[in-house]
């Protein structure tokens, strides 16, 4: 399975490189620690969620952008971003994480994309908190921080428009009947106009998957329905969305919600708390959040977060140190 994806990375990037005529090309480096300790196991740990998880984990990758030009305009951006990462549990070993792999293409009308990316639900559709150690709804199992497929996305003056067809299996791919379909429209620029409101809705048969472990074989229902806000006032940041629906035809729900401070010039500092709250299976449950994150300088960030997950009942700190740079 790693070979496969190695290939695939190495495919992706020799393919574009040779038949792309380009103006341009970025290139990062990232590297993260990733450490902290769980009352529930007693122990140290080497992530932020669970070692099956993809994020958050020590790992070091790379971040490669290309802008693809034509004789008169930039038609398309090609993105791959791959990294290693240690997994400590249950087996100590190193994993190759291909994470974005898309090309998206400027057709005028809307920017299409195809591969690795974001599907059009809720907050994780615009909203890239992959580096932070507090999670998303999509993070959590609700929906999919990336998916494989193909979608578009078209901006007004008014907000936003976007659709995805993706497998809804997340970081792998698997063909065992399983799709996700999912629409988005939002009202408000974030950069101009301080907030966006969505509405989002996903139909499809979704394969439980955690990081790149397969958790069930057969795909099952999940259809959803989300509003989300995203609210900027001075040096407060508040993002909200609520989640409910069916998942495995059983009514589920979600709700969830970040507040955050910016403090210091250039809002170097910043305090979090997030409440998450669900019920599914008839069971409800939920996690409490608080963060801090310090840009020490513009390539290198140290995080740290607690969090108190009622399943589990553990209480859980966990330490990042970010590092992210152009080379």
């Amino acid at each position: 399975m790693h070979l496969m994806r190695l290939s695939l990375i190495l495919t992706t990037l020799a393919l574009f490189s040779q038949t792309a005529c380009a103006q341009g090309s970025l290139l990062y480096l990232e590297a993260q620690a990733v450490g902290g300790y769980s009352s529930a196991a007693r122990e140290a740990i080497w992530y932020s969620m669970t070692p099956e998880d993809a994020m958050q984990k020590p790992s070091v990758g790379l971040d490669w952008l290309r802008r693809l030009s034509g004789a008169s305009r930039d038609f398309g951006v090609i993105g791959v971003q791959a990294r290693l990462a240690y997994n400590h549990e249950p087996d100590r070993e190193v994993q190759l994480q291909l994470y974005n792999a898309w090309f998206r293409y400027k057709a005028g009308f809307a920017n299409l994309w195809i591969g690795h990316d974001r599907s059009a639900l809720g907050l994780s559709s615009y909203f890239d908190s992959h580096g932070l150690l507090l999670p998303t709804l999509a993070m959590m199992g609700w929906g999919f921080d990336r998916d494989w497929g193909a979608g578009f996305s078209r901006d007004f003056t008014w907000g936003n428009l976007a659709g995805s067809w993706t497998t809804g299996s997340g970081m792998p791919i698997y063909f065992k009947g399983n799709y996700l379909a999912s629409a988005r429209i939002s009202k408000g620029v974030l950069e101009r106009d301080n907030f966006n409101l969505g509405l989002s809705a996903a139909w499809g048969e979704i394969l439980e998957t955690m990081g790149y472990e397969l958790m069930s074989g057969d795909p099952v229902p999940f259809h959803m329905a989300s509003i989300d806000l995203a609210y900027l006032w001075t040096r407060y940041e508040s993002r909200l969305e609520l989640m409910g629906g069916e998942r495995m035809d059983d009514p589920a729900y979600a709700l969830f919600w970040r507040f955050t401070m910016n403090l210091l010039e250039e809002n170097r500092l910043k305090l979090e708390a997030q409440p998450v709250l669900w019920k599914e299976m008839g069971e409800s449950s939920f996690t409490l959040s608080a963060g801090a994150s310090y840009q020490v300088t513009e390539d290198l960030a140290v995080r740290a977060m607690y969090q108190y997950a009622d399943t589990e009942k553990d209480n859980r700190i966990v330490f990042q140190v970010y590092y992210y740079r152009g080379m």
